[in-house]
C-alpha cells in the first residue's frame, strides 16, 4: 500500500495498523483459496454447523446421565463457562463491529451462512476451545476427538470465509481463559 494513501475500511488508523490489517487479509485470502475445492467448502461447512453449538449442547444433555457426579459437574462448568462466553463475545462483538471478510475483502466470498453480521472474534472458536479444555480436564480420553474438531472448527471460520485469522485466535484466547478461569488456573 502507497504509504500516503488511506485504508478505505480504516481511514484513520496509523501505517503499522494497516500494515498489519493487510498481512492478515493476504493471510485470509491464502488460506480461502481452500474453498475452491466444493469436497472442502461441504466438509469444513458440516463442521462449522456442528460448531454452532448442536455438539456441544449434546455433550452437555450427556454428560450427568453418562458420567454420574463427575458428568454432571463436567455439564454444569460448561454451561457456566457457556454463559460468560456469551456475555463477553456479545460485548465485544457489539464493541468492536468488525465487517465480516466477505463484505470488506475482494476475494473472499461466504460460503456459510453467517449467524450475525460481526466478525470479531469467532463464537465458534471460543466456545469450542472453552469446552474441548472443560471437557479434556475432566475426561483426558476424549482429547483425541475434541481437540481436533476445535482445530477444523477454527480453520472452517476462516476458509470458510466468515472470520480473519485474528478474529479465530482470539476468540480460542477468550475461551481458554474462561474455562481455565473456571478451574482456577489463572
Amino acid at each position: 500500500m502507497h504509504p500516503k494513501r488511506r485504508h478505505p475500511a480504516f481511514p484513520s488508523w496509523p501505517e503499522q495498523q494497516l500494515v498489519w490489517v493487510e498481512r492478515e487479509r493476504t493471510f485470509a485470502l491464502w488460506m480461502h483459496r481452500a474453498s475452491a475445492r466444493s469436497w472442502v467448502v461441504r466438509l469444513l461447512d458440516a463442521v462449522s454447523r456442528i460448531g454452532d453449538g448442536w455438539l456441544w449442547y449434546a455433550v452437555i444433555v450427556c454428560l450427568p446421565w453418562a458420567g454420574g457426579a463427575v458428568g454432571t459437574s463436567a455439564s454444569v462448568r460448561m454451561i457456566g463457562v457457556g454463559i460468560v462466553d456469551l456475555i463477553v463475545y456479545k460485548i465485544i462483538k457489539r464493541w468492536i463491529a468488525r465487517p465480516r471478510p466477505y463484505c470488506t475483502c475482494p476475494g473472499i466470498r461466504a460460503c456459510a451462512r453467517s449467524l450475525d453480521e460481526f466478525s470479531f472474534p469467532s463464537g465458534h472458536t471460543l466456545h469450542s476451545v472453552a469446552f474441548s479444555l472443560i471437557l479434556t480436564v475432566y475426561y483426558p480420553m476424549f482429547a483425541l476427538f475434541v481437540w481436533p474438531f476445535t482445530v477444523l472448527v477454527a480453520v472452517s471460520r476462516v476458509v470458510l470465509g466468515l472470520h480473519y485469522p485474528s478474529d479465530v485466535v482470539v476468540g480460542a484466547l477468550i475461551g481458554a481463559v474462561t474455562a481455565a478461569i473456571s478451574f482456577n488456573l489463572l
